[in-house]
């Protein structure tokens, strides 16, 4: 699939901010189906496996539906190869540390601290084009982690030592997801959102399941009852399949950057769910580290628009 020329029609920045927008929202749901699967004795790494064992197929329903096998086989090896490294980076390392950490703090906290990635994603571009960061990029950088800070305990130490564990694999996961989403950027305007996508979650099952069944798996879900099962596709194709193929066709059409900046509706979104589902509450510290996240994200994306 071609690169979509941004003069190509007037409907393409909309659309691809809707649909990163949408992907956060989607995204945001997940902790809390985490959640309630964990109450079932369900492990972290059986959520993750069979979400990804569940939604596998679906993108390649997808997928087929666009180009046929014979050119999805035309993929020139080095993108196959990146998009590999890419999604077991994201959706087996990544997803593996982001759901460890959703069984020690909130499910709230880890979304707000998943949304430092955009941070990384601005910082890391700055690298690769060789171009030292601008002020306010810089002091918008530090607001953002300054709020990570907050919203891990602040000068609350008790609850910042109850958090830090859980926070640092989600930041883990956040850096993780920054180099899909850079990594996505260019190869998805070479050979398709939903090409690269694909690959990507294919090889990141490919991981997945042979390490769940090593540790026990095949038994684990012969355990799972009715109940669980309808959560398991619910997480597999609303908080999956669907968010990751509208992140792909947005970042294809706006950039990582931008795409990056449009999930700051994920953090608000889940703590509402959290706070309707799961009961959870915010401390005021925590409050105040997702408003500067927030704040700190959006100035990122004002830097970027301003400049000549």
């Amino acid at each position: 699939m071609n690169a979509v020329s941004p003069t190509k029609s007037g409907l393409i920045a909309p659309w691809g901010a809707l649909a990163c927008a949408a992907a956060a929202m989607l995204f945001a749901a997940k902790g809390i189906f985490a959640k309630k699967l964990y109450t079932q004795g369900l492990s972290f790494e059986g959520v993750v496996a069979i979400r990804a064992m569940i939604s596998l197929p679906l993108f390649w329903w997808f997928a087929l539906r666009r180009e046929s096998l014979s050119t999805i086989a035309t993929t020139p090896p080095r993108a196959i190869f990146v998009a590999a490294f890419a999604g077991a980076l994201c959706y087996y390392a990544g997803a593996l540390l982001d759901f460890l950490a959703l069984t020690m703090i909130d499910a709230s906290i880890e979304r707000v601290l998943i949304f430092s990635y955009p941070a990384m994603v601005v910082i890391f571009t700055s690298a690769r084009d060789r171009r030292w960061p601008e002020r306010r990029v810089l002091a918008a950088t530090l607001l953002a982690y300054l709020g990570v800070f907050f919203t891990m305990g602040g000068f609350d130490l008790a609850e910042l030592r109850a958090n830090l564990l859980g926070a640092l694999l989600v930041i883990g996961s956040a850096l993780s997801y920054a180099v899909y989403f850079m990594v996505g950027e260019t190869y998805t305007r070479s050979v398709g959102s939903a090409r690269f996508t694909l690959i990507a979650m294919t090889a990141a099952t490919a991981c997945l399941v042979p390490h769940y069944f090593l540790i026990g798996g095949l038994h684990e879900m012969t355990t799972i009852e009715p109940s669980g099962w309808w959560l398991l596709i619910g997480i597999a194709v609303f908080c999956m399949f669907l968010p990751a193929s509208f992140q792909a066709e947005g970042v294809r059409r706006i950039g990582a950057e931008r795409g990056a900046v449009l999930s700051s509706v994920g953090p608000p979104t889940t703590v509402l769910l959290a706070f309707t589902l799961l009961d959870e509450r915010l401390s005021a510290w925590q409050w105040a580290g997702m408003a500067l996240i927030v704040l700190g994200i959006l100035v990122l994306d004002l830097a970027r628009t301003r400049k000549p």
